[in-house]
């Protein structure tokens, strides 16, 4: 584990860990998923590979998770993504490769969105992992029960077992409303710069359909989709890391 200590920047009166160390540009930025922290196993397997390669990261937690403040029943995207760029342009110099895993990958997409709209224009590729944008829109609304509607109406949210916690995953009506504001698959999406998706076949949470509709969405000459016969969701294995420190290597090596 990193037994460097975080820091901490208010953002909207949260506390917000973060984690950065120093190198050469491009550097590397991680996004996590969703009840995912920056201490995670491939956020960690990537540090160990930054600091070889003398490589700038940069990471955090966004509020509700990890070593964050705030409570994980109250954040949406657009927090999460305000948090992101708020530590992007806090702790971030020059060209950045944006890593995204699951749900980081629809902040990491968000991000491209608004940064270039400020004028900003330092993002110089993505590697998404199991990426999971809109993943309230296109995986969860349509197979509600109505259990679960139920509970969104009256409760203002529901619960789900989940496989990577002993504590149940909290969707809050919030998540899910606030969800349909940020969609990015609704149309062409342009990035300025290479993607590299990698997608497990034997993922359970996010199928591999959803990985290649985003792929046919992104601009075809400059997208790469690696398709892994038996990865999972969370893409932790070994052989996995490995494939994961060569895509960012690959990626840095086309944006140096």
């Amino acid at each position: 584990m990193n037994a460097s200590a975080p820091v901490f920047i208010d953002v909207d009166g949260t506390q917000i860990a973060v984690r950065q160390a120093p190198g050469s540009a491009p550097g590397i930025v991680w996004l996590g998923g969703y009840k995912s922290d920056m201490l995670g196993t491939k956020a960690e397997a990537l540090s160990a590979w930054a600091s070889r390669e003398g490589r700038a990261y940069l990471r955090h937690d966004y509020s509700g998770h990890g070593e964050s403040g705030g409570e994980f029943a109250k954040g949406t995207i657009s927090k999460w993504l305000a948090e992101s760029l708020a530590v992007f342009d806090r702790f971030s110099k020059g060209k950045q490769i944006l890593v995204g895993s699951s749900m980081g990958a629809w902040i990491a997409l968000r991000m491209v969105q608004e940064l270039r709209k400020a004028g900003d224009d330092r993002i110089a590729g993505l590697v998404l992992l199991a990426p999971a944008p809109d993943f309230t829109v296109e995986l969860i609304e349509p197979v509600l029960t109505k259990a679960q509607k139920r509970d969104l109406s009256k409760k203002g949210f529901f619960e789900e077992p989940s496989d990577y916690s002993a504590e149940p995953y909290i969707y809050t009506r919030a998540l899910i409303e606030d969800g349909r504001a940020n969609r990015v698959m609704t149309g062409p999406i342009d990035t300025h710069c290479p993607v590299h998706i990698l997608q497990g076949l034997a993922d359970p949470d996010v199928p591999s359909g959803h990985a290649l509709k985003l792929a046919a969405l992104l601009p075809a000459d400059d997208v790469t989709l690696s398709l892994i016969p038996d990865g999972d969701h969370r893409l932790s294995r070994p052989e996995d890391l490995d494939m994961l420190k060569r895509a960012v290597g690959d990626l840095i090596q086309r944006v140096s």
